[in-house]
């Protein structure tokens, strides 16, 4: 992982700076303030999404500090005062933090960490942390969705050449596994994170001897116990499998090897895998595996499935690794708390004409609700920080916009989701390897109602706030209008 590291302080919108320069100015530097992570809606209209991110996150925060080269730079734009410059010069992050750990299935306006610091550290880490819990939450939710859709075939992430750029690939291929992805293209991902890479060949291959059979056969020769030939770079049926076949016979049997595989991609895949399939089995390779790529997703995943295709497992590449279908996870951070002097908290809310965009006040905590009975959500409750949660007793929850709506739950557990990360600057988490956050991510899904689950028109997960945070929401909102 040491070859990715790199000084990214700098990777900051400029108004962060400029704040921070002002709350300087201004005598507000050593103010203590909260912010809240949290999106407004799940990718592709789904019912949920997957908490992605943290580990870049923490590893930012460890590594965070202006170089003198930075500071000689923002010297140069004019603006700031040397007082702020040299503050650069010994900037830590020394504030809290908490987050919900990656791989949890996690909804709208819940927040997926909470900031505690001096103003400007929590200012000036905006922009990274928006950027990785975005991206990563993004694609590991469009691989969850696509992995789902697969059946249990497998899925290997194939978008690298399609990313935006070679973050994008690199952790794109790392939240794809979380997602339940079973590899990637992406070499790197493995070498860096651990993501299982592989891959055999290109149609170039093919086209580089002159025959189809010689390139068949040269690839078994040298790969035996890998041998997955792409075979519609000429003609599926006609040439590819039939060369395909011989290859395996004459180089894969002599050996004892039956484990193989071919690859399309491209032409009408049900009909093709069909074809394929029984010739395969005609042949006696019962053991070969029916591969295929070509811009897939979940719908036409779930729709081939649906057809009798005869696919052991699918290469996923642009529509997964650019979230295509709706590109933009839409993760915000706002301001929901100051300290007083004195040490209490004074919550602070944003109201906007457009109701989604009001903001819940408050250092807050979330539970997640379970049927003890059933070990599926059934809700997740946001308190204010010192509310305690008795799942001994029955609780009645309410819809914080349309508060007739009421339920009474019973039987449940409640979970805090939000971990502590960091305290006073001290990193006091311990990151977990990544295939345990993959698993997480697996028990996660599984303890979710089918209906939330759903493509379409799934069941909106309850997340409801407690009556006392719901009341201080009211309030203010109430005396902003007052004000007016």
């Amino acid at each position: 992982m040491n070859k990715l590291n790199r000084n990214l302080t700098m990777l900051c919108d400029f108004y962060e700076l400029t704040m921070s320069n002002g709350y300087l100015s201004s005598g507000m530097k050593d103010k203590v303030v909260y912010f809240d992570v949290f999106f407004r809606n799940n990718p592709d209209g789904g019912g949920y999404a997957i908490a992605a991110g943290l580990e870049q996150i923490v590893e930012y925060i460890k590594e965070l500090h202006f170089d003198e080269e930075d500071i000689a730079f923002l010297r140069t734009k004019g603006c700031f005062s040397e007082e702020f410059l040299e503050l650069l010069r010994t900037f830590r992050f020394t504030g809290d933090i908490w987050a919900i750990p990656e791989g949890t299935v996690v909804f709208p306006g819940e927040p997926l960490m909470t900031v505690r610091a001096k103003v400007i550290e929590a200012q000036f880490i905006e922009t990274y942390v928006l950027m990785m819990i975005n991206h990563q939450s993004l694609i590991a939710t469009k691989a969850s969705r696509i992995t789902r859709s697969a059946k249990g075939r497998a899925v290997s992430e194939f978008g690298s050449r399609r990313a935006q750029g070679a973050d994008a690939a690199i952790l794109g291929a790392r939240a794809a596994y979380i997602g339940g992805c079973n590899s990637t293209a992406c070499t790197i991902a493995e070498e860096a994170y651990g993501v299982p890479a592989g891959g055999t060949m290109a149609h170039s291959w093919v086209q580089m001897f002159d025959t189809e059979y010689e390139a068949f056969r040269t690839y078994c020769e040298v790969y035996p116990n890998n041998a997955t030939l792409l075979i519609d770079t000429y003609n599926v049926l006609e040439s590819g499998l039939p060369n395909a076949i011989r290859a395996f016979k004459e180089v894969l049997f002599p050996k004892g090897i039956t484990k193989c595989a071919v690859r399309i991609d491209s032409g009408d895949v049900t009909y093709l895998t069909k074809k394929i399939r029984k010739k395969l089995d005609e042949e006696g390779l019962t053991d070969c595996k029916i591969v295929v790529s070509n811009s897939l997703d979940e719908y036409i995943i779930r729709e081939l499935i649906r057809q009798g295709a005869e696919i052991d497992a699918f290469g996923v590449g642009e529509r997964l690794i650019t979230a295509k279908s709706d590109p933009v996870f839409g993760g915000v951070y706002k301001l929901c708390a100051i300290e007083r002097e004195d040490g209490t908290i004074q919550p602070k809310i944003k109201i906007s004409e457009n109701v989604g965009k009001i903001t819940t006040p408050h250092f807050k905590k979330i539970y997640r609700l379970r049927g003890k009975e059933t070990g599926k959500a059934e809700a997740d409750l946001i308190c204010v920080h010192d509310e305690v949660l008795d799942d001994t007793k029955p609780i009645e929850l309410f819809d914080p916009e349309h508060t007739w709506k009421r339920k009474v739950l019973e039987d449940y557990t409640a979970t805090e989701l939000q971990k502590p990360i960091f305290l006073q600057g001290e990193l006091v988490y311990e990151l977990p390897a990544l295939a345990q956050i993959r698993q997480h991510c697996a028990e996660e899904i599984e303890g979710m109602w089918d209906e939330v689950r759903r493509f379409t028109n799934p069941h909106n997960y309850y997340v409801d706030l407690s009556e006392k945070l719901w009341q201080i929401k009211h309030d203010m909102i109430a005396e902003h209008r007052k004000a007016k």
